[in-house]
């Protein structure tokens, strides 16, 4: 095997993931600061930040076809660059209903999302050493109870919404 191949997809696993996190600081960024006249500006860059992670994960995907030995599976390297190139879009994906809906309601969301994505980013860069590493499990751990708390914040979200809002259409949107 070839070390410096391998590295390569680990790099790249890396840096799609401080694409993720860049996208989400950018989006609690908007919300913190909301202001619905750069909305679109706003919505520009974080797709330019969704198309470099685009542009790498293509790279990477370019280098696999040509590759003979790869460090772990072909199809688990295809399947984890687009889990982490999906945490970008989703986020991309917030902010077009951010732009659409003109509502500053998820604030306390993006802050989950960013933290959400700065462990993502330490687990793939532990990734390297996942046959012998220590913290992975751990950061594992810490990424589902992450997501369990997204879970109550959103079940406390949909309550607020269903109990305390009267417009209908406010509801619907």
């Amino acid at each position: 095997m070839s070390k410096k191949s391998d590295n390569f997809y680990f790099k790249n696993f890396v840096a799609c993931a401080e694409y993720g996190e860049e996208a989400s600081q950018m989006l609690h960024k908007n919300l913190s600061e909301f202001d619905v006249t750069s909305l679109s500006e706003r919505l520009d860059q974080i797709h330019g930040i969704e198309h470099a992670a685009d542009q790498k994960k293509h790279e990477m995907l370019a280098a696999l076809v040509k590759e003979f030995i790869t460090p772990i599976e072909r199809e688990d390297i295809i399947l984890i660059s687009e889990a982490i190139d999906d945490v970008t879009d989703k986020i991309e994906d917030v902010m077009i209903r951010l732009y659409i809906n003109n509502r500053p309601d998820a604030l306390e969301f993006t802050k989950l999302i960013t933290r959400c994505c700065k462990t993502l980013n330490k687990l793939v860069d532990e990734f390297k050493n996942f046959k012998k590493s220590k913290k992975l499990y751990g950061l594992m751990v810490e990424i589902h109870t992450l997501e369990g708390e997204g879970d109550r914040l959103f079940i406390e979200a949909m309550r607020r919404l269903h109990t305390e809002v009267s417009d209908p259409l406010e509801v619907i949107a």
